[in-house]
């Protein structure tokens, strides 16, 4: 049985268990229940299947969304779509993107999970059958909007069963797999379909995607479960009640209110998110897990929902998303900083799905494909740094703050970016403008696939270490904030491009990414008391959850 440590979180005393680190405990946070159907106390192997699946889920999501740029040159040469018309499909892709999440988060809180990446699945499964079948530009269009919305939830429930799954110190890195798999979908998806399109025919891209997603959705009715955590109350006959007199409700009154005094005086207030991941473990002893309660059945793991015991609106849900972002501004903050680098994003596939079939180059649909080994690889070597560095560095800097970790501490890691996004945007655009050759595009799509890719895990991980239970609906505002400024960006790209040159074009987006990039450094010296200073509306926004640990 593990060493009891003391846990400070916005002035309220918790216990938790910890876990051994070489030299050091660290306290787990979230504080795990003697649960043993409590998803923070399942085995190491129980939570990796699950995490699977979830993993498989992502993946196929951003094949779906992301390979058909390598069809492009075959849409337009077969079926006579424009450009302006392919464009316009990807930026009403993102706006599915957007309304998606908005519209089911609320029901991933009222039924769970597991309900919603069903549904999710099936969805995209139509999607990609219909894919297979369009012959016209509408269609596209229509089929984007679809297919963005079946895939909007795959960016905020992930994220969510990652923090029902696993405690604050494994953020991070779970974080960066997150992303690998969403980076690797989208940029290894597109190989294997260029080199389909090029021997099958462009509409066997989309008959393989829904053969894959129709396995993964087979496997996740028989195998996923539900990691939302709804207690259970647990009740227990009383023998005998002693009587308590006057004097001594009045003494331990006192006895509560000397106590009270002395620990505010000793602990002064943190911030949401500040908690003491460090310390010197004491002589006191946490509850293990309890044996004797039963554990639930496989036909109950595999429930199709888990309703929320609790009072719920739904309809206050559906706009809390938007407020959040208005009101707390370290998401505010992520929701610039994701929007930024997805919109960069979007800008480099536009550009490659339309220029790279064109002289000098006259890229197949292979060559397009294999062109995004270059981000993949720039996207590998972030995820394998940027995750476990962040989760080490958060132990070493709390250990110099005398055991306590801020949120703020993981944004060292986006400094690198400053530099590296707008340098590969440039290497990207101006040599495609001057029609260097393509191994320096490569570089360029390579360097700032890095930077997003540290970018997105960071942010990601501060606003879920920051304000934990109201993760769910943080994300939603996040993407939703997100995916409206690359709708923007795709609706204007054409005419932006037109207008001032391939060049001046890439060089604008460079100077406006080094701009965004420059925000981490007003967090790193104000996001602490930011976030004391909303800490009330974050309690206030926590309390109406439907199901939240302590905070």
């Amino acid at each position: 049985m593990a060493p009891l440590l003391y846990h400070r979180l916005a002035n309220k005393s918790l216990y938790g268990r910890t876990e051994r680190s070489s030299k050091t405990e660290i306290i787990l946070h979230p504080v795990p229940s003697d649960d043993p159907d409590d998803p923070l106390n399942w085995s190491s192997s129980r939570k990796t299947v699950n995490f699977t699946l979830v993993g498989f889920y992502v993946l196929m999501t951003f094949v779906l969304l992301d390979i058909g740029g390598v069809a492009w040159g075959a849409y337009m040469d077969e079926l006579g779509i424009s450009t302006s018309t392919l464009t316009s499909g990807a930026a009403v892709n993102y706006a599915g993107l957007a309304m998606g999440c908005v519209l089911f988060i609320p029901f991933v809180y009222k039924y769970g999970r597991r309900p919603i990446y069903i549904v999710s699945l099936l969805v995209q499964f139509a999607t990609s059958i219909w894919n297979a079948k369009l012959n016209t530009g509408a269609e596209l269009v229509a089929n984007n909007l679809v297919m963005g919305l079946g895939g909007a939830i795959s960016e905020t429930i992930v994220l969510l069963t990652i923090v029902d799954l696993y405690f604050v110190h494994h953020h991070a890195t779970m974080n960066a797999i997150f992303v690998l798999l969403q980076f690797g979908g989208t940029y290894l998806g597109p190989v294997a379909a260029g080199y389909i399109v090029d021997s099958q025919g462009w509409r066997w891209i989309w008959w393989w995607t829904a053969i894959l997603i129709g396995a993964c959705l087979v496997v996740v009715l028989f195998c996923f479960e539900e990691s939302q955590y709804v207690p259970t109350l647990q009740g227990h006959a009383v023998r005998h009640l002693p009587t308590t007199t006057a004097e001594e409700i009045a003494g331990n009154d006192k006895d509560l209110k000397q106590a009270t005094e002395a620990s505010n005086a000793a602990e002064p207030f943190n911030a949401p998110g500040n908690i003491d991941i460090l310390r010197v473990p004491s002589n006191d002893r946490c509850l293990p897990v309890a044996q004797n309660r039963p554990r639930k059945s496989y036909r109950q793991r595999m429930a199709l929902y888990t309703k929320s015991p609790s009072s719920y609106s739904m309809r206050v849900h559906f706009f809390q998303p938007v407020w959040i972002v208005c009101h707390i501004p370290a998401v505010a903050f992520a929701a610039t900083m994701y929007g930024a680098v997805l919109a960069w994003f979007s800008v480099l596939w536009t550009i490659e799905a339309t220029y790279m079939y064109l002289p000098p180059y006259n890229f197949d649909a292979s060559s397009v494909g294999l062109l995004n080994l270059a981000p993949f690889i720039g996207c590998l070597l972030a995820a394998c740094l940027s995750g476990p560095l962040s989760d080490w560095s958060i132990l070493f800097l709390s250990k110099r703050n005398q055991g306590v970790f801020e949120p703020e501490m993981r944004l060292w890691l986006l400094l690198p970016a400053i530099v590296l996004s707008p340098a590969g945007l440039l290497m990207f655009g101006i040599g495609l403008a001057h029609g260097a050759h393509w191994v320096v595009l490569a570089v360029g799509w390579a360097m700032f696939s890095f930077a997003i890719t540290m970018t997105m895990d960071v942010v990601m991980t501060y606003v879920t270490d920051s304000y934990p239970d109201i993760i769910g609906n943080a994300l939603v505002g996040i993407v939703f904030f997100r995916n409206s400024i690359s709708i923007a960006v795709m609706f204007a790209i054409t005419d932006w491009v037109e207008a001032i040159g391939l060049q001046n074009f890439f060089i604008n987006v460079a100077c406006l990414a080094f701009g965004f990039n420059l925000l981490p450094i007003p967090m790193l010296i104000y996001g602490k008391k930011i976030r004391r200073w909303t800490a009330d509306r974050y309690r206030a926004y926590a309390s109406a959850q439907p199901t939240h640990r302590a905070i």
